[in-house]
């Protein structure tokens, strides 16, 4: 029987059904599927769905089924299948689909079973915490990711992540998930909480929820994938992970969809992405099948930018990129995840610091921060005042609680010089990988650079978590982003300036190195330096020729930054690198720092560079200089925001306005040289312009101003100007440059 035929059939069914009628097939529903899930019967579509199941999953020989229809005086019904109940095209055709009914409703019921209460990761630890995904799911950013910055380099990520936290615009879950789609594909940054969405799906279609035309959901996680090598195609595969469900049973195209986690740690995924290379592993080839079916994949930005160039062409796509929390996701987890005792510290810790505020959003770091606030008896104001503390306390509170494993205190634990061998070790082995750009690695790799790895390989689990497959084993840090800080650690205490400033690789990491220099005496950080002083006495006369990291060393690496050909980005990263490092204005960064500093306030500036920005501003007016220039595109100001232009109003020479700002009322009052307004493009009220535009005017000497078109307030204009201590000016108004208010006037008047 076609599908067509059997759809008909099922709609006569419903056809003129009485309310008893709809009654009785829920009784009958309950006995043989279950009294709760009758309950949901309340449409005549949910009706179909409910006789299919009677019909093909619980009813072997129709018996049943045939006393429903008896009840619901469907006479034609019964006799209709009493004909046809012999017909080998109806019994092949119903045992299939009593098949394929089964195959779903065991998939529901192992996705609920077992991904209804998921473990949450830990910082660092695979440790279980049970989060309960139905009832407490945390809400996640979903942003159009057709724009995102991409990079090959997986460090960059954090930067283009916080970059991109300025500047998006939030999808609703129910818009993506509910409207079903061929192709989806996820990326974001590690810890940002795409697993978590994954499995969300999964609950979601188990209850009904979403995609609701799809019979079959396969999961499959990347990392698990690589241990069969070997597999050629997707039902072998299939067979192997869902082997008590699917039992040998074909997959069709149009029946299934497959969801999988974590293509940047598929082992093959040069294979699998470069098209011309041959396949040198069967399970390349198994996962390139996944194009034939619906498909979800999830990984890091670079992983799917580069599937997405290369995968077949789908019209029916949606990619997306996680952005991790939003505040009413951050400000649920805290509720659900803190003990009562340590909310408010949590709480007030995410609002005042600003590196804390920043990282939040990101499940990884949010979950970190919670458990060091509140597993500590108090936490400094220093705690998290630079990303480099960030990483600090995450690393430092992980080597107590999963290597060490005792209660005792930081500076105890790195009194101990095996400790601080093991910490150099670690970073040792994330250096090397790090400038490799390698994300897996083997056995054999690590011992290049660190022959006694076979001897004490269990020494280092926790940091790093070993994956064994059919062909062996092989290993990768718990934590990309911990890699990235102990390759840090390492080039702190190894390198010479000159090796880390030659090293492009470590330029992701410059800010980090200067912050580990940072002398404030209360901050943990100083358990990570020195940590290598029998390699410092040794080769104490090699370093008198190569700066090392300290005060000197972080100048010559300033001035190396200001030597950058890419000014912008040399403004940017000294910024960083000299909050980070927390400096002051010595008589040697002053000699560095030139008197041309320009400070944009724009979309693309991220909150945490606006901190660096604001630290380093302070120090720059306090050492008795004038800023030379202030530009400003951006309408609507944070809070981080308002406070550095407030800062900077206070002794600029130039302003530059992109666009209509509201002040709130705010006014400068420190003279200023220039101003420049350009905003040609956006046509304002006279109230606007007046109450946040005009303070300014009356605070230059010299004025550049670009008018819309339209504007109909030009004479109030001319007569501001008139009124005010302006010196020289020039109006650019339809479509002629004004350098004198009576031309200006007898144009409008004509």
């Amino acid at each position: 029987m076609d599908n067509k035929k059997y759809k008909s059939i099922m709609l006569k069914i419903t056809k003129n059904l009485l309310d008893e009628d709809v009654e009785s097939i829920k009784f009958y529903y309950s006995e043989q599927i279950g009294v709760g899930d009758c309950e949901k019967i309340t449409t005549p579509i949910k009706l179909i769905k409910a006789l299919e199941q009677l019909m093909l999953l619980g009813i072997d020989n129709y018996d049943v089924f045939v006393e429903v229809l008896k009840n619901i005086r469907r006479y034609d019904l019964v006799e209709f299948f009493s004909e046809t109940s012999n017909s080998s095209e109806i019994d092949t055709s119903i045992s299939a689909k009593k098949d394929l009914l089964r195959m779903s409703a065991k998939l529901k019921k192992y996705y609920l079973k077992y991904y209804g209460k998921i473990g949450e990761l830990q910082p660092l630890s695979k440790a279980s915490a049970n989060v309960d995904l139905i009832q407490k799911f945390v809400d996640l950013c979903i942003v159009d990711a057709a724009n995102a910055q991409v990079d090959a380099v997986f460090s960059i990520e954090r930067k283009k992540f916080l970059e991109k936290q300025t500047s998006y615009t939030p999808i609703p879950y129910s818009e993506i998930f509910t409207k079903e789609k061929s192709v989806i594909l996820i990326s974001g940054i590690a810890g940002i909480g795409k697993t978590w969405l994954l499995r969300k799906c999964l609950l979601d279609w188990s209850n009904g929820l979403i995609w609701k035309n799809v019979e079959l959901i396969f999961y499959l996680e990347c990392r698990r994938v690589n241990q069969y090598p070997n597999i050629s195609n997707i039902n072998e595969l299939l067979n192997i992970f869902y082997k008590d469900i699917v039992n040998d049973f074909n997959i069709s195209n149009d029946t299934a969809l497959f969801v999988i986690d974590g293509l940047d740690e598929f082992k093959y995924i040069n294979e699998l992405l470069n098209p011309s290379l041959t396949f040198n592993y069967a399970i390349v080839k198994a996962l390139k099948e996944v194009e034939n079916y619906k498909h979800v994949i999830a990984g890091r930005v670079y992983a799917i930018d580069q599937y997405q160039s290369v995968s077949a062409k789908h019209s029916d796509k949606l990619t997306i990129q996680i952005m991790g929390f939003n505040e009413n996701g951050i400000n649920n987890y805290v509720e659900n995840h803190v003990v009562e005792e340590k909310k408010e510290v949590v709480k007030t810790t995410l609002k005042e610091s600003p590196i804390a505020k920043a990282m939040a959003s990101v499940p990884f770091y949010l979950s970190s921060m919670c458990k060091i606030i509140s597993d500590s008896k108090k936490i400094d104001s220093n705690s998290f005042l630079t990303m480099t503390d960030l990483y600090a306390n995450i690393f430092l509170y992980f080597l107590r609680e999963h290597i060490v494993k005792n209660n005792k205190l930081v500076y105890e634990i790195m009194e101990d010089s095996s400790n601080k061998k093991y910490v150099l070790i670690i970073c040792k082995i994330a250096y090397k990988l790090f400038v490799e750009n390698k994300i897996i690695f083997s056995k054999k790799k690590i011992q290049t650079f660190y022959s006694d790895f076979d001897k004490n390989e269990s020494y280092f689990f926790g940091f790093i978590e070993k994956i064994e497959t059919d062909l062996g084993c092989y290993y990768q840090f718990t934590h990309l982003t911990i890699m990235e800080f102990c390759a840090s650690v390492y080039a702190y205490n190894c390198l010479s300036c000159d090796e880390i400033m030659d090293n492009k690789k470590l330029k992701s990491c410059l800010s980090m190195i200067c912050g580990l220099a940072n002398k404030n005496q209360n901050s943990l950080l100083k358990f990570l330096v020195n940590l290598n002083e029998s390699w410092f006495s040794s080769f104490r006369n090699w370093f008198s020729g190569n700066r090392k990291i300290s005060h000197t060393g972080i100048i010559w690496i300033f001035d190396c930054l200001r030597k950058s050909k890419d000014r912008e980005d040399f403004y940017d990263l000294f910024v960083e690198c000299f909050y980070e490092s927390q400096s002051s204005f010595t008589d040697e960064i002053k000699s560095i720092v030139d008197e041309q500093w320009l400070i944009w306030i724009s979309d693309r500036k991220t909150s945490y560079l606006t901190s660096c920005e604001n630290y380093f501003i302070n120090h720059y007016l306090n050492s008795g200089r004038k800023l030379p220039e202030l530009s400003v595109n951006k309408n609507i100001l944070n809070d981080e925001e308002k406070k550095l232009l407030m800062q900077y109003s206070t002794n600029v020479r130039e302003v530059d306005f992109w666009c209509p700002i509201n002040f709130e009322g705010w006014k400068p009052k420190d003279k200023i040289k220039k101003l420049n307004i350009w905003i040609s493009r956006y046509l304002i009220t006279k109230k606007d312009f007046e109450e946040n535009f005009l303070p300014w005017i009356n605070l230059c000497e010299k004025l550049h101003l670009y008018l819309h078109n339209d504007i109909d307030f030009i004479k109030e204009i001319c007569e501001w100007i008139r009124c005010s201590n302006i010196k020289k000016f020039e109006i650019w108004y339809r479509g002629k440059v004004f350098r004198n208010l009576d031309e200006l006037k007898n144009f409008t008047t004509r």
